[in-house]
């Protein structure tokens, strides 16, 4: 047996161990795919992400795809961000954060930034600020500022986040936010401004001095 012919099959007994019913049986699998990259992989390492349940299978399996050259990778991810299993979109953009090839960043479109899945959106956002290309960021704060208000306090949080990592360009959108209609927007606008200024603060922190401030009327704010 030849050396070309052990390997070949070494790496279609990983690759059916993709599914095998013990996670930790997968995990080992992604790993042993992940450590022996090859073209014909990326297809069932992108397949196997959309539909594996346990979380650090998953991460194995985009470490996997990490591993693979984003030639290969990004064009088979791209059509999974338009599947209708939001676990497929939510994993295919954390895992086009990780290769960080802009290349992908055409691909961010407006509804994935605003997608009703708060898994999904949180991919997106993270994704978006790894991807968006210089001069672009002004208009990446204002999509994601739409989305200011949104969802339970770890969404919010994952919003805020990505906001600051924006720097100066998020400033006039989180400040025009800050005087939205709605006090659920201006309270987490100013919420991420607190932490923008003071990361050490925490976001409950934050959460809190933003509530003071909406109920002042806004007379508290820095630079008003």
């Amino acid at each position: 047996m030849t050396t070309t012919t052990t390997t070949a099959r070494a790496r279609a007994r990983a690759l059916e161990g993709l599914a095998h019913a013990d996670p930790s049986v997968r995990l080992r699998a992604a790993l042993a795919v992940g450590s022996d990259p090859a073209p014909g992989s990326v297809g069932p390492l992108v397949e196997r992400c959309a539909t594996e349940p346990d979380f650090s299978v998953r991460e194995m399996l985009t470490w996997a795809l990490t591993r693979h050259t984003p030639a290969a990778t990004v064009p088979a991810l791209l059509p999974e961000l338009r599947s209708a299993r939001g676990q497929a979109r939510s994993q295919a953009l954390h895992t086009l954060s990780k290769i960080g090839d802009r290349a992908a960043w055409p691909a961010i479109t407006p509804a994935l930034l605003a997608d009703p899945d708060d898994e999904v959106a949180r991919a997106a956002w993270r994704a978006a600020v790894v991807l968006v290309p210089e001069g672009a960021e002004p208009a990446l704060a204002v999509g994601l500022a739409a989305q200011l208000g949104r969802g339970p306090r770890e969404t919010r949080l994952s919003l805020s986040r990505a906001l600051i990592a924006l720097g100066d360009a998020a400033r006039p959108a989180l400040d025009a936010a800050a005087d939205h209609a709605d006090p659920e927007v201006r309270a987490h606008a100013l919420a991420t401004e607190v932490l923008r200024r003071d990361p050490e603060a925490g976001f409950e922190f934050a959460v809190e001095e933003a509530k003071r401030i909406v109920a002042l009327g806004g007379e508290d704010r820095e630079g008003r």
